[in-house]
């Protein structure tokens, strides 16, 4: 469900994460994640509790916002990537950098400049994202 290419839908399941969270309900394992991550984001809970307003909202850079979809988002790409393995450096960059910072949660946000970078500049050039730039990213957070 999570992966459908249908934007109402996924946010529609964020929503729902976090609502169940809210109520005690019982959760799919991707649920849960979801909803942990909301938790992890108190900036982001009045936004998931106003559903109605907040489901068909854009974020534009302009808006100076950050649109929490990508950035939950980001954080479950960056837990599949250590989950797999891939990139195969991933997971040892990663607990050096829980290390030096302390804290994992910060040390996924710091994560996430480098893979939005490789994903930007991947869009930008019409390429497949470079794994060995985004490793080399992760390298100078260290």
């Amino acid at each position: 469900m999570i992966f459908n290419q249908d934007r109402k839908q996924l946010r529609e399941f964020y929503f729902q994460c976090w609502y169940k969270l809210k109520q005690q309900q019982t959760m799919e394992p991707m649920e849960s994640i979801v909803a942990t991550l909301i938790s992890q984001h108190p900036e982001y809970h009045e936004f998931f509790d106003n559903k109605e307003q907040n489901q068909d909202r854009d974020f534009t850079p302009e808006m100076g916002q950050s649109n929490p979809f990508l950035h939950l988002g980001m954080h479950i790409s960056i837990q599949e990537q250590l989950a797999t393995q891939r990139p195969a450096e991933l997971s040892t960059l990663y607990q050096s950098l829980c290390k030096k910072l302390e804290d994992a949660h910060e040390a996924e946000h710091k994560m996430m400049d480098c893979l939005g970078e490789m994903l930007w500049t991947a869009q930008k050039n019409n390429q497949q994202p470079n794994e060995n730039t985004y490793i080399e990213c992760i390298k100078k957070l260290l």
